[in-house]
């Protein structure tokens, strides 16, 4: 059985079900796989966008923009 063959029949079984809880417990393992399956997709950035970033940031630092850790903290304690 190919994988959209196989797929439609676990959506067919999955508009069966009437219990909520497995329904819950299908929806979470879904989000789980989709978030996994984003991480995959991950693209490091280059040599030049990381020089461009650290070059912003040391501009920031020098102009004064940007917060302290203990700004940081503060603000989700």
């Amino acid at each position: 059985m190919n994988l959209e063959a196989r797929k439609i029949e676990f959506v067919q079984e999955f508009l069966k079900l009437q219990n909520e809880e497995a329904v819950s417990r299908l929806e979470k393992i879904l989000r789980k796989e989709k978030n996994a399956s984003n991480e995959r997709i991950f693209e490091p950035m280059t040599q030049e966008e990381l020089n461009k970033r650290i070059d912003k940031s040391e501009s920031d630092f020098r102009n004064n923009r940007f917060k302290s850790s203990s700004e940081l903290l503060a603000k989700y304690e």
